[in-house]
């Protein structure tokens, strides 16, 4: 019985060294969080406001941990004017409502046998819904229902999007996801997951973006894609409530320009759904991970805006919102393009399709600095110069 004892006792105080362990590793980045200043860019006093949103959000009507009501409080909490609401295989038309002076915009995301789509903007309900249905018909019916469809967490290791055929006929892409980011750093404990929630104890935006971690498979994908039609760029929250709803909300949102929906939104929450569903369907909303700035004044200028379109040989000049400073933020381009030696104008190459990024170096895991996304506008189609251009 004493030698039982004895090796219980030492496989507790393993077990307890080892838990202290873990939190003096995690107390260690909830130091350095207390320390992370956010905004990165300031903002110019004079910068207009745009309609900032919450896209592809979950609520106890499916796996989320909140209500419509309690995800709405949230969203006004963290200063968002509406929410895209997509609960799971969720298929009647609901109508848009205001909560708490948020805008919630019905959607929907559909689980196919081949991947998950994300619907929203229907003017008409779905028909022949089913979960587990194939990836095509819910694609036609999306489209048949004057909604816009979007690949949601396409080449996550998870739910990946399977079906080459259906991928060519869907205009929305999710090229950030905050969740895709969580299951990262679940697959990467040591480096990203602790980190993120010692960082979360003293500084919950921090925490969220320690977990702001690219990787090269969706932009290859992306670009893929984006040859063949135009495609619109989705930062996705595919917010669940872990981490918190606000946290995530303030950390990155779905901007609408004010040249296409005025700020404030309309009251009337129809109307209102309608302006947020076609400017989000229609490739001149921008992806911005806001705690590290906000977007007003940003432009991406020498390209038909509306069709996001440019030829060989053009320049495009991107303007940069706020102050920033010009060794703390890049632009980035993949695709047709490179970007010219001043660091601000991007030259179009070759036809095919042409990304353009803005990073920005923000607060790191530690007490240094990661270079993370910023700005992230829909893809740039190059055309051939024809003649007489």
């Amino acid at each position: 019985m004493s030698r039982l004892t004895a090796v219980v006792g030492k496989g507790l105080r393993a077990v307890l060294g080892l838990v202290l362990l873990v939190l003096g590793y995690a107390g260690f980045f909830a130091l350095s969080a207390s320390m992370a200043r956010y905004p990165v860019v300031l903002p110019k006093d004079e910068a207009p406001r745009w309609a900032r949103g919450a896209f592809h959000v979950h609520t106890t009507r499916s796996d989320g941990r909140g209500t419509p009501e309690e995800v709405a409080a949230a969203a006004k909490a963290a200063g968002l004017d509406f929410v895209v609401l997509t609960d799971h295989n969720d298929f009647a038309l609901r109508a848009p409502a205001y909560v708490q002076g948020v805008l919630l915009v019905p959607g929907v995301e559909i689980s196919t046998s081949d991947g998950h789509l994300v619907a929203f903007g229907m003017s008409r309900p779905l028909e022949g819904m089913r979960a587990w249905m194939p990836p095509g018909d819910a694609v036609r019916a999306v489209a048949a229902a004057g909604g816009t469809a979007v690949l949601a967490h396409p080449v996550q290791k998870r739910n990946p999007w399977k079906d080459e055929a259906s991928a060519k006929e869907v205009p929305g892409f999710e090229l950030y996801s905050a969740d895709t980011f969580f299951r990262h750093a679940v697959r990467n404990p040591v480096s990203r997951l602790v980190p993120a929630v010692g960082a979360s104890l003293a500084n919950p935006v921090h925490g969220v973006m320690v977990l702001v971690a690219p990787e090269p498979e969706p932009t290859a994908r992306f670009l893929e894609l984006s040859s063949e039609r135009a495609r619109v760029a989705f930062c996705a929250h595919d917010a669940h409530g872990l981490p918190p709803y606000r946290a995530v909300f303030e950390s990155l949102a779905m901007y609408l320009p004010p040249e296409q929906v005025p700020f404030p939104l309309p009251p009337d929450a129809k109307e209102a759904a309608e302006q947020v569903s076609r400017a989000l369907g229609g490739g001149q909303s921008l992806c911005a991970f806001r705690a590290l700035g906000e977007p007003g004044g940003f432009a991406l200028e020498g390209l038909d805006a509306v069709r996001r379109e440019a030829h060989v040989g053009d320049t495009l000049t991107v303007r940069l919102p706020g102050l920033p400073d010009a060794e703390s933020v890049q632009v980035r381009v993949w695709g047709s393009a490179r970007l010219g030696a001043d660091g601000r104008s991007v030259e179009l190459t070759e036809p095919g399709v042409a990304q353009v990024e803005v990073w920005v170096r923000a607060p790191g895991r530690f007490f240094g600095t990661e270079w993370r996304p910023w700005l992230v506008p829909s893809p740039v189609r190059v055309l051939p110069r024809g003649p007489g251009i």
